[in-house]
């Protein structure tokens, strides 16, 4: 499963980890993306969706039929 949110967009940053002797090597840091399960209304299905808590806040806030209105219009698969 890719590390991006279909909501955010929210990908992968990336940086050093540093040791205790400052050695520095790279790693980098996921969001935290789950699969989750909407019933969507409008398409009158039911849907999944790799969304970070931020994303589901959002769909909280604004409603899943906009939302994947909006991710259709993006030409997101769903």
């Amino acid at each position: 499963m890719s590390a991006r949110c279909q909501v955010t967009g929210a990908t992968p940053q990336f940086g050093n980890s540093i040791s205790h002797s400052h050695r520095r090597t790279k790693r980098r840091w996921n969001p935290n993306v789950q699969r989750k399960n909407y019933v969507v209304p409008s398409l009158g299905r039911r849907v999944t969706l790799q969304v970070s808590p931020r994303g589901m806040g959002i769909i909280d806030r604004r409603g899943i039929d906009a939302v994947v209105a909006e991710l259709l219009a993006r030409g997101e698969k769903i």
